[in-house]
């Protein structure tokens, strides 16, 4: 029977009957201005997690989740250059412990790949998520550009959570939805949520 892991975010596995199937691969999908990587730290906060960081450096991530009052103790951060960045992360990966959580932020660098070679990865991480029982986190930004390996990134994951924001009435508003859960039940309306210092509930709408 597999295994249903905790995103970290109370609301979430509420709605997600306790969390996500173990194993799979979720794609988290987000504008550059919102605060997208309280998921990553929420998700890296429940388990031993193995950081791959594309574009900050290894002491931005950890001053990131150190000020949300995440222990460090058992994340391990890898800063992916632009060198051989798809050869980079598999060899980080190896270190994924069982029933961890990995966490590719963001996806870019290794989006803009050559296509048979990201196929070839995104493959290579789908068996090696698997085979340890874990969670991986694919921060996808959508940018003014879409890189070129976006749509195979998508049709690979298992799970997509899109998180939409928007002004509306002077405030930000962020709203997350489910469009895709492969051998799951997406969640049929979005949900609003505060993203602050943490990621909760927005109690200044109903939640559908």
């Amino acid at each position: 029977m597999t295994e249903t892991l905790s995103t970290g975010i109370e609301v979430l596995d509420r709605e997600l009957d306790g969390g996500l199937p173990s194993g799979r691969i979720l794609a988290l999908s987000a504008s550059p201005v919102s605060q997208s990587e309280l998921f990553l730290y929420e998700m890296a906060a429940v388990r031993p997690t193995v950081y791959l960081t594309t574009e900050r450096t290894e002491s931005d991530v950890l001053d990131g989740l150190e000020q949300t009052g995440t222990s460090t103790e058992e994340i391990d951060v890898y800063r992916i250059t632009s060198e051989d960045p798809l050869d980079e992360a598999r060899a980080a990966i190896e270190a994924l412990p069982e029933t961890g959580t990995l966490i590719v932020d963001p996806m870019r660098l290794l989006e803009e790949t050559d296509a048979n070679a990201y196929r070839t990865f995104m493959n290579d991480l789908k068996t090696r998520t698997a085979e340890t029982g874990s969670l991986t986190l694919l921060h996808c930004l959508e940018g003014r550009r879409v890189p070129d390996q976006r749509d195979r990134t998508e049709y690979l994951a298992d799970i997509i959570f899109d998180l939409s924001t928007e002004l509306r009435g002077g405030k930000m508003k962020n709203s997350l939805s489910i469009p895709k859960f492969r051998g799951g039940q997406a969640l049929p309306q979005a949900i609003d949520l505060d993203l602050t210092a943490d990621v909760t509930i927005d109690v200044s709408r109903k939640i559908a």
